[in-house]
């Protein structure tokens, strides 16, 4: 599967291969994403080039510091991670089955931090990297984790069973974090969701490599969009997709920075 670019930064994802992408803006979107579109497209090249040269540089310890960010973030991962704050409106609404087939509303997690990706349960490319950041990241919040929900919605419309998400949790991991949901549904509906989040997925037939925006959404216990990154991949010689031990512990560490300052001002 194949991946995008979000408001902020280069993505992957993918159960063949993953690529930049960005966002989609269609009418009635609040001003922040149309203007996100906008930069995207002028800044998707340079932003592909600094992921690239990211796998193998030192994060620049000389970084300026990104505005709004939580104040225990390093400016070199907030930058490195594209964080960017958003302007807290209402996170779009949702109701979808996760991978234990329960039937959930996004609204049913209110009072908790949520980290929302979008995923290919038959993704060999990003798909696991983020998924093992997730559970790494859930490890590092000690506590504060039983505040925070980590979620995922379905991108891959030709594999929606309850059965693939559940195949696929277990598989990565993520059945040992508690408030982990891999969400799915008709099509329909997945199709909202991803339009609700800007999430452009291509999809030609049941063969071909799904191609998906990557988005890395922070959700606060309000239900207010309040942050938005997009996970890096890189890719060895052969195509396989890899990212250095050590940036995966740093991206963890910045999940885990974030979730935990979404809690704390709910506290």
């Amino acid at each position: 599967m194949t991946t995008r670019a979000t408001p902020g930064q280069q993505a992957a994802s993918g159960a063949a291969a993953d690529g930049p992408g960005q966002p989609a803006s269609g009418p009635g979107k609040p001003p922040w994403r149309i203007l996100a579109a906008g930069m995207i497209a002028a800044v998707l090249t340079a932003a592909v080039l600094v992921a690239a040269l990211a796998i193998s540089r030192q994060p620049n310890t000389a970084a300026s510091r990104p505005s709004g960010i939580p104040a225990g973030m390093p400016a070199s991962l907030a930058n490195r991670m594209l964080l960017t704050p958003l302007p807290h409106q209402q996170a779009p609404g949702f109701t979808l089955t996760d991978q234990a087939g329960r039937t959930i509303a996004l609204s049913a997690l209110r009072g908790k931090a949520v980290v929302l990706e979008f995923m290919d349960p038959h993704c060999t490319d990003i798909c696991p990297i983020v998924s093992q950041e997730f559970t790494d990241a859930y490890r590092n919040l000690g506590p504060a984790a039983r505040k925070v929900a980590f979620i995922a919605i379905n991108v891959n419309q030709y594999h929606a069973s309850v059965a693939d998400m559940a195949a696929y949790s277990r598989e990565q991991g993520l059945t040992t974090i508690p408030g982990w949901h891999f969400f799915t549904g008709p099509v329909p509906a997945l199709q909202a969701a991803w339009r609700d989040y800007d999430i452009e997925v291509e999809a030609p037939n049941p063969d071909a490599d799904i191609v998906h925006t990557s988005a890395l959404y922070f959700i606060d216990p309000q239900g207010r969009e309040a942050f938005v990154a997009s996970p890096m991949v890189g890719h060895t010689k052969k195509g396989t997709a890899y990212l250095p031990a050590a940036q995966v512990t740093q991206w963890a560490k910045g999940i885990a920075l974030v979730a935990r300052d979404l809690t704390a001002s709910a506290d």
